[in-house]
């Protein structure tokens, strides 16, 4: 298969980085929001903010990783990076794999369970041993999650290992 030459390179490195701030974001936002869940007043303000969390879930944080995830694949595959040239490569193609299925069938399903309670309960939603699971549940995986994420970003621009074949990164892979 021919490789993309520099701009085609350029083009797909660009979206990705803008998927990984989609993502990023997303995730940050997401748990910050876990976090003011109690400054709610009302039943409807605290189901505004569930249903703000699901559509941040659903619209930005989905995009952003598939998007990560579609773009790494075809940056390995038309770039001369390859799959397993580079370790950080081959560390960060799993590790999104994880995150993205920790998202879709851990913490997802949380952030879609707690509109319901929260218009069934309304603001004693906060008290429902359910919604205080889902929430526990979401502010822990969402940080683990987090970290995750920010750990391929920074292995992404330091990129700390030698190359599996033991060369250094070549600059033009910088």
């Amino acid at each position: 298969m021919k490789k993309l030459d520099a701009s085609g390179r350029k083009v797909l490195k660009i979206i990705h980085l803008i998927m990984a701030g989609l993502w990023i974001g997303g995730a940050a936002a997401l748990l910050l929001m876990v976090l003011i869940l109690d400054s709610a007043e009302s039943g409807g303000e605290l189901l505004g903010y569930d249903l703000a969390r699901q559509f941040v879930d659903d619209w930005v944080i989905v995009p952003g990783a598939l998007g990560c995830l579609i773009s790494g694949l075809l940056i390995s595959w038309l770039t001369p990076w390859g799959f397993f040239r580079h370790r950080w490569v081959a560390v960060k193609l799993p590790l999104t794999v994880v995150c993205i299925l920790f998202g879709t069938f851990v913490l997802g399903p949380k952030v879609n369970d707690q509109p319901p309670l929260s218009t069934l309960y309304g603001l004693k939603a906060l008290t429902s041993p359910d919604y205080i699971a889902n929430r526990m549940d979401n502010l822990i995986g969402g940080t683990v999650l987090l970290a995750a994420i920010v750990f391929m970003v920074v292995i992404s621009t330091v990129k700390p290992w030698k190359s599996a074949a033991g060369s250094k990164n070549s600059p033009k892979d910088a």
